[in-house]
């Protein structure tokens, strides 16, 4: 298997890129790369380019990159996930299957009955296990953590769809940076196609995918825009299960068991995430 690396400069610093610390070390310590390897670089935003290690130490890596190429194994379905996180070890499993699965972003929640709000230290491993996870399973766009946010301000919010980094992976490299009419963030408005919420009694998620499929769902932007909500531990309170379905929000069931979080959250994404 070729050896990848996160290259956030991937293509800026043409044709030499230097990796950053933290992969530079993993390369030289870990990987025990070596002058004319081959690897592999992506730099998060849809772009990945062959090159060959060209200077190698302890502290530093540089590659001799190609022409970067837009590499896009992205779902059909843009899904957006607020999820009061679980216990740190139990939400870093979550994280790094939610990224091998295609999530495209996860809105951490502090909800009335959160035990414990996340810190931002652990919010800092979080992102280091995207980058890891999309490393490892050839994903060149990294899943966004938003920062941790009250249930009330978010839902308050309208909870706008967010463009981060999708209008690089839609366009192909050196191409001005237009979007179409109907593109995420454009308006400032939220453009969800479909919101939704884990709660028992609601639809079944067979059902809405085959919703989802339907031509009238097709858009210029090309993907279905999904956002689902998933509560803690003892799940939502009534007060924010009404306050969902005041902004529109439609209910889904996900069976007759009762999952923890991050079982969830990854039964959602695997089923609204079939390619």
């Amino acid at each position: 298997m070729t050896r990848r690396y996160y290259a956030p400069d991937l293509l800026t610093q043409q044709p030499l890129v230097e990796l950053p610390s933290e992969e530079a070390t993993h390369a030289a310590r870990v990987m025990r790369v070596q002058v004319d390897d081959e690897v592999e670089l992506f730099d998060g935003k849809g772009n990945q380019a062959v090159a060959t290690v060209n200077f190698v130490d302890r502290r530093q890596c540089v590659c001799r990159s190609e022409k970067p190429e837009v590499v896009d194994r992205e779902p059909s379905v843009y899904l957006e996930l607020a999820i009061a996180l679980p216990k740190p070890d139990r939400a870093k499993e979550m994280i790094e299957r939610l990224t091998e699965l295609g999530v495209a972003r996860v809105q951490p929640l502090v909800c009335e009955r959160t035990q414990r709000p996340p810190a931002d230290s652990l919010l800092g491993k979080l992102e280091r296990i995207v980058i890891e996870s999309c490393k490892q399973s050839g994903r060149n766009q990294l899943m966004s953590i938003a920062p941790v946010m009250k249930f009330r301000k978010w839902i308050e919010s309208g909870s706008s769809l967010q463009a981060e980094g999708i209008a690089q992976t839609e366009k192909s490299i050196g191409e001005e940076d237009s979007r179409e009419e109907d593109s995420p963030g454009e308006s400032g408005e939220p453009q969800w196609d479909v919101r939704l919420i884990a709660m028992p009694g609601g639809e079944s998620l067979v059902d809405l995918m085959a919703g989802l499929k339907e031509p009238s769902r097709q858009n210029s932007w090309g993907r279905v825009k999904v956002q689902c909500a998933i509560g803690p531990e003892g799940g939502f309170s009534d007060e924010e299960l009404s306050a969902c379905v005041d902004a529109g929000m439609s209910s889904i069931d996900l069976g007759k068991r009762i999952l923890r979080v991050e079982t969830a959250a990854c039964v959602i994404a695997s089923r609204l995430l079939e390619d």
